[in-house]
This record gives structure tokens, sequence and C-alpha cells, in this order.
């Protein structure tokens, strides 16, 4: 079973993953750019049939990727190890579960929101998004067991 939060706790945990996550879409992009770059090198290779290699241009390139490939995951490895569920690296969507009504949900946070305040059902998705109303607050009264 995998962990469940309260709202409070889940979110208590927003400095962290903003942190987390800003560093995890900064390394993607690095990596991306690094593995343009040598992408780049490659078709030149091929479509000239063997042709002087910028190596120093490469070889940082590959270093890049390298590094940046590490950072980016430990910054996911660290978001999954406080419980968070990472739904979608490009947005910074997070979600943790949670029970509301004896039904398993979660509750859904987007890198920049200031707070947790949308759920949906475990199979509905970021679409699927409802907003955390008084009913909600009520329901779930701070147990993520209920």
């Amino acid at each position: 079973m995998s962990q469940r939060f309260t709202l409070a706790e889940a979110e208590r945990l927003i400095p962290l993953l903003e942190r987390l996550l800003r560093e995890a879409v900064s390394m993607k992009a690095e990596y991306e750019e690094a593995e343009r770059i040598l992408q780049a090198i490659h078709q030149r290779v091929a479509m000239m049939g063997g042709l002087i290699v910028n190596r120093k241009q490469a070889v940082e390139a590959r270093g890049r990727r390298e590094v940046s490939g590490t950072r980016l995951r430990r910054a996911l490895e660290q978001v999954q190890e406080t419980g968070g569920l990472v739904k979608d690296l490009d947005t910074g969507l997070v979600d943790f579960l949670t029970m509301y009504r004896g039904v398993e949900v979660c509750l859904c946070w987007k890198l920049g929101e200031p707070a947790i305040e949308y759920w949906h059902g475990v199979d509905e998705g970021f679409r699927g998004r409802k907003p955390i109303d008084q009913d909600f607050r009520d329901q779930h009264r701070g147990d993520p067991e209920q």
C-alpha cells in the first residue's frame, strides 16, 4: 500500500517539492539540450559519411548529459521518497494519496500553486480535478485513512 497523506501533511511538503521539481525541470532541460547537440553531431557525421568531429564539443555535451541525467534522477527519487507521485514533470504535477468518504483519491498539486486546492479520483487524473471545498475538508478531517 502506498503512503497516504492528510491535506496538512501534503501541504507541508510543498516548499521541498517546489525546490526539487524546479531542479528536476532545469536538469531535464539541460539533459535535452546536451542530447540535441550530440544528435546533431551524429547526424552531421552520418550525412557527410564521416567528418572531423569537434571532440571537445562532443565530450562536453556527453559530460553535461551525464551530470544533468544524474541530478534529474536524484531529484525525482527525492520526490518519491516524500511519498509524492510525480504525474507530469513538464508541468510539475504531483499527487498525494488520501481517503475521502471511504474511497482512495489523490490530492493534486501543480508546481507554482501556493497550496493544494484540488483533488481527483485515482483514475481521473488532472482533467478530473475538483476544488477542495468545505465538504471535502469536513469529510477528510485530517485522517488520511478515513
